[in-house]
């Protein structure tokens, strides 16, 4: 219920944010992607406690993915997400099957050397992807047939903004079903799940397999409302700044992942354009701050501040 109600407050705010800022459709748009992003590492970090620095390789494949598609078979936007939930999955699955076999340290660098290989091969395959200058000549159809995209950004963000609430309709009953909560137990106690006759790897290949489906949808998200692909779609950057945006907000809480990518993406926005140059010191104190006083993330700030003032009301009394 509770979760219910903060869901729909969410929402609100998107809503809000649009009529407040009508002229900064692009940057909340940009938002939205992010969140799309980031609840896929949620899934595979939060809940199933797979350790990666590597989610931009599963974006970057959905983007690439609906960019291509969209430029020599289809231009239909819906279409195009499933190719790139696809794209993103299949490489989430042939890789996962690996990296399922390892974890700590070890997995996360091979996360790392993924994406990095996927850049290398975009990069190299110019006469498909166009290299350093980027995939361009994308040209998305109309949403549903009706909805064209205008360069104001009106249907973008309405179209993202749908996507965001599909998917995390989705992963809400996801986390709720068998699977969901198997796979909170393997995060706790892989050994106590695998006691009980839980098969922990495939769970883990399956719960990867997922997220990089949704981290494809956010690449493809991506490809069809700015219509350009570049190689910054695989930069270790965008993976660990996804990493950030979850910490910020609290794992294994999709409402966190949600609430962190917009405290990082405003405070981003907010310290780059009053200073350039210094505006990672801004997000590197935010992250401390979060980190020493909410180690379960900014979600954790309301019940930490009613136990507070509870315990307060009892020593006063």
């Amino acid at each position: 219920m509770r979760s219910g109600l903060s869901s729909v407050l969410l929402l609100g705010l998107a809503v809000a944010l649009y009529f407040a800022m009508p002229f900064n459709l692009a940057f909340l748009t940009r938002i939205l992607i992010m969140i799309v992003l980031v609840l896929s590492l949620d899934l595979v970090l939060g809940y199933a406690g797979i350790a990666t620095l590597g989610q931009a390789a599963l974006y970057g494949a959905g983007a690439y993915a609906a960019g291509l598609f969209a430029i020599h078979v289809w231009a239909d936007p819906m279409a195009g997400l499933l190719v790139g939930a696809l794209a993103g999955a299949v490489l989430a699955f042939v890789s996962g099957v690996v990296l399922m076999r390892t974890q700590g340290l070890t997995l996360i660098m091979l996360t790392i050397a993924v994406a990095s290989i996927c850049l290398e091969i975009a990069n190299k395959a110019r006469d498909v992807t166009g290299g350093a200058d980027g995939l361009r000549g994308i040209r998305i159809d109309p949403v549903l047939g009706i909805f064209a995209f205008d360069f104001v950004g009106k249907t973008g963000f309405w179209y993202a903004l749908a996507v965001v609430a599909v998917v995390f309709a989705a992963l809400s009953l996801l986390t709720r079903a068998p699977l969901g909560l198997s796979l909170r137990g393997i995060h706790e106690s892989p050994d106590r799940m695998a006691a009980i006759g839980v098969s922990v790897y495939w769970r883990r290949v399956t719960a990867y397999s997922i997220g990089g489906g949704i981290a494809g949808i956010a690449g493809a998200l991506s490809a069809q409302i700015t219509q350009l692909v570049s190689l910054e779609s695989f930069s270790f950057t965008l993976s660990a700044e996804a990493l950030i945006m979850l910490i910020l907000g609290g794992t294994g809480r999709l409402n966190g992942a949600v609430i962190g990518t917009l405290i990082f993406m405003f405070v981003h926005h907010w310290a780059a354009a009053n200073d350039p140059f210094n505006w990672l010191f801004v997000i590197g104190a935010l992250v401390l701050a979060v980190v020493f006083f909410l180690p379960k993330g900014i979600i954790s700030a309301p019940p930490a501040i009613a136990r507070l003032f509870k315990g307060g009301r009892h020593a006063g009394s």
